[in-house]
Parts: C-alpha cells; structure tokens; sequence
C-alpha cells in the first residue's frame, strides 16, 4: 500500500470541490494547478463521493464515479472523476451549485485491483471488510463497491461478495460461480468534515 500524505489528501479534496464548481459555472474542465506535488503526476485509481451533509451514511450519497485502474495522472483523475460525480452520475440528477454548500467531498484513492485467487467457496476468507474494496466481473458485467460501503451498511465478507454482485447487475450468489473473477483493493480514503470544512484521513475500522 502506498502512503498519500494528509497534505496531499486536503490538496485532492479542495481540487476536488473547486473542478465542480468550475465546471457548475462555466461548464469546463479544470486543469491541474501549477502547485500540484510532482507525486500526484503518478498514474492512480481515484474515485470521488459526495454526500449529503448531516444524513444517515444509508441516505448520504449524493453522486460517486472514479477510475478504478490507474489510467490517468492521480490529478486528472480526480478532476474528471470529481465532475462526473457531480453531473455524470445516472442514480442522480446534477448537482447545482447552491446544493453543493451542503455536500461533503470524498476521494478514495486505490491500489491497482488483484484477482481473487482460489476456489470460489475461500473467497470470503481471501477478502477483509474494514480494508478491501471489491470489484466482480463476469462477461459484460462489471461491479464495483469502495472499502468503506460495507463498513456504513454493517456487512460481512459473504455480504459484500453478494452486493458487489447485485452492483455487477448480477444474481447476488455469482461470486460462487467459477467463471466469475472477484478483485480486491484497497484505498486511503480522505473527507472533510462538513461542507468546505476540515479534511481529515478516514479511517475504516
């Protein structure tokens, strides 16, 4: 696991906040600042999470989208996935900007995903809620849930396997299936506090 400096997750998250609202004014991408720490140039996953403030974590989500493999610099990453999240999520409509004062920013940055090695029946034990994230795929079918989803809806390795599956569009005992591969990851994760507030590492367990 690489180690993102809290310097650099407040750093993601003010990026984050500031490629929406750009974006909400002049519907343009923003592009990376002149400040950005030569080590957020490396190629990484990233997904970003906005919340509704002062909500149950069941109630909170308010849009979510990322890159789970590093295809692009950790900083355009996080600018696209940051705008996408905000107007690109299909469960939701856009986001406005008089909303977004009352949405909390999140960037999960991740570790490249690794197959599930193994007869279907171990992989329960193979994962860990509190550290991996999932992702299931099998033909056109692709799912995938953040380290922390489990965490907020209390379940176990069995029932993070079958709701990654459920994500996937498929039936919730796939992941016992043989030709159905299952991917771990895991992610430093970094919130604010409340909205434009604070940015802190989150912790998961």
């Amino acid at each position: 696991m690489y180690k993102i400096k809290d310097e650099w997750g407040l750093f993601l998250i003010k990026l984050a906040r500031k490629a929406i609202e750009e974006y909400l004014k002049s519907g343009k991408e923003l592009g990376p600042p002149q400040d950005t720490p030569s080590d957020l140039w490396k190629k990484m996953g990233v997904f970003v999470t906005l919340n509704r403030y002062n909500m149950p974590p069941q109630q909170a989500l308010r849009g979510c989208i990322g890159f789970p493999y590093p295809i692009y610099p950790l900083v355009t990453a996080t600018i696209k996935a940051a705008i996408y999240a905000a107007v690109d999520d299909p469960r939701f409509p856009p986001v406005s900007a008089e909303e977004l004062d009352k949405i909390t920013i999140e960037v999960s940055v991740l570790t490249p995903p690794e197959l599930v090695e193994g007869p279907p029946h171990e992989r329960p034990n193979k994962i860990k809620v509190g550290r991996d994230g999932l992702i299931v795929k099998k033909g056109i079918y692709s799912g995938l849930l953040l380290p922390q989803v489990p965490i907020e809806w209390n379940w176990d390795e069995e029932e993070f396997l079958s709701e990654t599956c459920w994500k996937a569009g498929l039936p919730p005992d796939c992941w016992m299936d043989e030709s159905t591969e299952v991917y771990r990851f895991t992610a430093e994760i970094f919130e604010e506090e409340y909205p434009n507030g604070p940015v802190r590492r989150k912790p998961l367990c």
